[in-house]
């Protein structure tokens, strides 16, 4: 077992960041227990009542590297971990576009990352910025901040640099980055203005962000204001950059070797057929991308660590919401499935999200089924601007009060198209790597039910099969197989939170 990294010297960290990471270390982060003791307060560095909400928002996290996060664990103990979150599609730009605006992507437009059905230019194309939570949270008195990656396509300025750098609607503080996934040698849009950045250790993107998030803190603090701030990094996603302090940690770490490692399902599915066992190089090379992953995540564990402290210094702590999640999963040779995502699989689609704050309670474990369509609604509820009930997605705000409430879904929607093939997009792998062809899929509490548009099937019962190995689609009666086609079809036409609770609801002999 490899050690986890918990504090390290100054001599290897920005002053900055030094500093917020001393305190968080040496006790000035236990206080963050406090967020749990159910009262929004006014603390001494502000005026208002209404809480605030910072959103960190990873890039392709998969839940085996939360172990590696001592200040994600920490946040676990002060506050409420969802055992049952997933995506609406475990491809970026979908994923988050449904983040944004609390709608499935076929109430988005957005599918993939790029062409007719994806990317920031569809996004845009079929109105969602102005769905967003940033303007109603904007409207309702909350100064707002988004720092990091936005949206797949979307750039600090066009290509040429003619036309003025863009800033979507409702945000009073905008340094996003644009595509490439780069972590040193990039361009950040703040409020307008390009700004180039380059290959220094003070350059490094998630270093960047968590300063730029400092600053917002303590502004806020000043002006008495409450705030909804989003951090978006891009680590882990490939290449997984590490900070330059992080590149020589972990040294010999291997890739988990799960009982879906390097093994179909039987029987194997039409897309998968054609993989080979992995080889000892690949092997290999899975085993060096897992180590990167973990090293990039350091920065954002620090980050995390950082903003607690500085909410902590600032009389903050106590009103504000700090909410840790990611877009998507990332498989890593399970399935015999080269690195990647865009699967149905709880490897893609099942990912983190942990919130801590004021009236939540500590180390408490949520089990109800949540998406990612629900965060837009949740921090709207939670602002007091009430959640809408033109999202698909409904707010999370009585779970994280402990509660549970009747008639909550019994299914979640996967919606995926097969992406365009793009050189420049790093999601666009080869087909022959594993990636699944257009799908529809629903995960309830004990199963996860695909259908493929080519026609196939797919269904693993996963109380008994967690690994998701036995693929019973071929032995599901008919009745059932109806029951769970009906609540599939329902899911995808659905529009609007009773519509789409309604559908969520199983048909008969479905949930058996």
């Amino acid at each position: 077992m490899f050690g986890i990294r918990q504090c390290r010297p100054a001599s290897v960290l920005g002053v900055g960041l030094a500093v917020a990471l001393l305190a968080a270390c040496s006790g000035g982060g236990s206080g963050h227990s406090n967020a749990s003791a159910g009262t929004t307060s006014t603390a001494s560095g502000g005026s208002s009542t209404r809480p605030n909400i910072v959103f960190v928002l990873t890039d392709d996290l998969s839940w085996n590297l939360v172990q590696y996060m001592p200040h994600v664990k920490e946040l676990q103990k002060d506050g409420t971990t969802f055992s049952n979150y997933y995506v609406t599609d475990s491809l970026c730009c979908p994923s988050r576009s449904s983040i944004l605006t609390g709608e499935f992507p076929h109430n988005t437009g957005v599918f993939t990352n790029n062409g007719d059905d994806g990317g920031y230019a569809s996004f845009n194309r079929n109105g969602d910025e102005k769905k967003c939570y940033a303007p109603a949270m904007q409207k309702a008195g909350y100064r707002t901040g988004f720092m990091g990656k936005y949206l797949n396509g979307y750039l600090p300025a066009d290509k040429n640099g003619t036309s003025a750098p863009y800033v979507p609607p409702g945000w009073n503080t905008w340094d996003a980055a644009g595509n490439g996934y780069p972590e040193f040698n990039y361009a950040l849009n703040e409020n307008g203005k390009v700004v180039h950045y380059g290959h220094d250790p003070k350059d490094y993107l998630t270093d960047v962000v968590a300063g730029k998030a400092r600053a917002f803190i303590d502004s806020a603090a000043t002006n008495k204001k409450p705030f909804m701030l989003e951090l978006a990094t891009f680590a882990p996603h490939a290449p997984s950059t590490p900070a330059p302090r992080d590149a020589r940690s972990f040294p010999g770490l291997r890739a988990p070797r799960t009982p879906a490692y390097n093994t179909p399902s039987t029987p194997t599915p039409k897309w998968q057929s054609g993989l080979a066992p992995l080889s000892s190089e690949e092997q290999t090379s899975i085993d060096q991308k897992f180590a990167k992953r973990v090293r990039s995540v350091q920065a954002v564990d620090d980050m995390i660590a950082g903003v607690r402290s500085e909410l902590e210094s600032k009389g903050l702590a106590r009103n504000t919401y700090i909410v840790f999640s990611s877009d998507n999963g990332f498989h890593m040779g399970e399935h015999r499935l080269r690195p990647g995502k865009q699967t149905a699989y709880d490897t893609d689609i099942k990912v983190p999200l942990v919130v801590a704050g004021p009236g939540v309670p500590a180390g408490h474990t949520v089990s109800q089924l949540a998406e990612n369509i629900d965060l837009s609604p949740t921090f709207q509820d939670l602002s007091g601007a009430g959640a809408p009930t033109t999202a698909d997605g409904r707010s999370l705000a009585p779970l994280l009060r402990g509660q549970s409430p009747t008639g909550w879904r019994q299914a979640v929607l996967i919606e995926h198209h097969h992406p365009v093939s793009k050189t420049d997009d790093p999601d666009a792998a080869p087909d022959n790597s594993g990636n699944p062809p257009t799908y529809e899929a629903i995960r309830t509490a004990n199963a996860l039910w695909v259908e493929y548009a080519d026609g196939e099937r797919e269904y693993y019962g996963t109380t008994a099969d967690p690994n998701e190995l036995q693929n019973k689609a071929a032995s599901l009666s008919a009745a059932r197989r109806d029951a769970l086609h009906a609540t599939l079809t329902a899911m995808q036409h659905c529009s609007g939170t009773v519509s789409c609770e309604k559908a969520s609801a199983l048909q008969p002999t479905a949930g058996r």
